[in-house]
């Protein structure tokens, strides 16, 4: 295949990215039986699994960057993408190459042909092609570790097949409530799918009635419990202490780190205990990073007990240099430029926050807002309206999905009326607009949505 033939077939899958699934679409068959006839590559990998409904992609940049800096060989699968599919697919930071996306796809796609002439057998979706060109590209770059992000969901989500050194679940909120429940601990069973028999389980969970589902699913099936964050218990082993905040700033977090021997790498620093390493940064912005880092050191903690050599020299390095694109990223300055991908209450709540602790600006707000329809955009307006002087209502033109400006304009009327707002027919118009009418001491936020983000990167950046 050439590139463009192996980018026609792989679109031509089922997407439930563009089209929302149904509660019997997510399964685990196709995935295992498209592996099969691929040689199994996701048992040649050596992984840790993330799942969550906010900080599970921070997470996952945090512990690839922290590996990368102890001198392994890392995958990252990630998704969406921002700008380019192949973001999604990553050694040591660096995306799969086009050369080598359509060598692999050109392994895949008989398999998937074989599939489809089975009867009875579903033909696999774009993210389960997707999840198998990660694996086989991880075995063939022959990387030491893979860091998977779950897609939607975790019980049923296609990366499910894998047997991870650690299972890790961010915290949890309501998203994706037609596929995963509507209550916080239905979504927490889906997301404690993920937590196999015996393997260590990381939960940054802070609701009480989702900690409580994570708890018994890690029960259930004997896995090792660590959380961290408020309402934590005790641990089986000793484990991380909560982490509350830390030195923020506007370009950096400073975290808690403590190498005393006995002690979590990642805990507030205690009277008398040994010198550690100081208060390494932390290259993300916002309150909510802090809390995915301790998340991520609890993990690295259950990866040194699985023989990874990984020193605190290391993590400090890895924390101080991740990059994680438009998650509160801070573009330009005079005004303010930042790009988001918040597209979930939970998110939406956690960039408002950061903004007011990281960019304190003496000018007007702007958003520029767009969303898909299965979120709860209604809330996401009011949480954004109680900082943002501004709205520009626009939609991105890539996906069906996505909220008409007429109908996210009729909703801001009714959770915050008498804010100001005007609609847009395209992305495009809409930052043309907000920039234009940025002053040096004003800020400019883009969010809503990680489509949004990813059409307006190459203008903003």
């Amino acid at each position: 295949m050439t590139y463009e033939e192996a980018l026609a077939f792989w679109y031509e899958r089922i997407n439930y990215e563009v089209r929302s699934a149904g509660p019997g679409d997510l399964k685990l068959e196709r995935m295992r039986a498209l592996l099969r006839r691929l040689g199994d590559p996701h048992e040649r990998v050596r992984c840790v699994h993330v799942t969550g409904t906010k900080g599970k992609g921070s997470t996952c940049a945090m512990l690839a960057s922290v590996l990368r800096a102890a001198g392994y060989r890392v995958g990252l699968f990630t998704s969406p993408h921002l700008e380019h599919v192949e973001e999604r697919i990553q050694v040591d930071s660096v995306p799969i190459s086009h050369a080598e996306l359509a060598a692999l796809m050109s392994d895949i796609a008989p398999a998937v042909r074989a599939m489809e002439a089975e009867a009875g057998l579903p033909s696999p979706t774009f993210f389960e092609i997707c999840t198998a060109l990660g694996f086989l590209h991880f075995v063939r770059r022959r990387c030491d570790i893979a860091i998977l992000e779950v897609g939607l969901g975790g019980r049923f989500d296609s990366t499910n097949v894998c047997l991870p050194l650690v299972s890790i679940i961010t915290n949890i909120g309501l998203d994706h409530t037609a596929q995963l429940g509507n209550t916080p601990e239905e979504i927490a069973y889906q997301k404690a799918g993920i937590v196999k028999r015996r393997v260590p389980v990381v939960s940054g969970v802070t609701q009480e009635g989702a900690r409580d589902v994570v708890r018994r699913v890690a029960r259930e099936v004997g896995a090792p419990l660590w959380e961290v964050g408020e309402g934590a218990k005790g641990n089986p082993t000793p484990g991380p202490s909560p982490v509350r905040g830390g030195e923020q700033s506007r370009e950096t977090a400073r975290v808690p780190l403590n190498a005393s021997e006995g002690q979590t790498s990642f805990s507030p620093p205690r009277t008398g205990a040994g010198p550690g390493v100081g208060l390494p940064r932390l290259g993300l912005l916002g309150a909510h990073q802090v809390a995915n880092a301790a998340v991520a050191c609890a993990a690295l903690d259950r990866l040194r007990e699985a023989g990874m050599h990984v020193p605190d020299s290391a993590v400090a390095r890895g924390l101080a240099s991740v990059k994680w694109p438009a998650r509160v990223e801070l573009v330009s300055q005079r005004p303010t430029i930042i790009l988001d991908t918040a597209h979930n209450v939970p998110s939406a709540e956690a960039l408002v926050r950061a903004l007011r602790e990281c960019c304190p600006v003496e000018g007007a707000k702007r958003v520029v807002f767009a969303v898909s329809s299965d979120k709860q955009f209604a809330e996401m307006l009011r949480i954004l309206a109680g900082y943002f002087d501004h709205f520009q209502l626009t939609k991105y033109g890539n996906n069906p999905r996505c909220v008409p400006p007429e109908k996210l304009a009729a909703t801001l009327a009714e959770v915050a009326p008498g804010k100001p707002f005007t609609t847009y027919a395209t992305s495009a118009e809409a930052w043309s607009a907000a920039h234009a009418a940025a002053g040096v001491s004003d800020l400019v936020c883009i969010t809503g949505s990680v489509f949004l983000a990813g059409e307006l990167r190459p203008f903003v950046s």
